[in-house]
């Protein structure tokens, strides 16, 4: 599914333009963004946890050139882990 087709699902399912629709897809996705980079976690119940992960720097392997070793900057991650419905709902 794409960003206009959730705009879509969620305009017919709520009754809305697709202009409003859109101005709340992005609006949540925005908060979301501005949590993480603040270094909150966003959780919301039933469908799953947003959080930022540290990973360390680490020494890997060039794909184009598989001798050649690269060095990987440290860097924060965003991570996603499911809730239970959102889990048994999939299964």
């Amino acid at each position: 599914m794409t960003k206009d087709e959730l705009i879509d699902s969620v305009a017919s399912k709520t009754d809305v333009s697709k202009k409003d629709a859109e101005k709340i897809i992005n609006a949540v996705l925005e908060t979301i963004t501005n949590s993480l980079t603040d270094g909150q976690k966003v959780a919301l119940t039933g469908f799953g946890t947003f959080d930022i992960s540290k990973r360390a720097a680490r020494t890997g392997v060039n794909p184009q050139n598989p001798g050649q070793k690269i060095q990987i900057p440290a860097m924060t991650v965003p991570k996603f882990k499911a809730g239970k419905s959102l889990k048994d709902a999939v299964r």
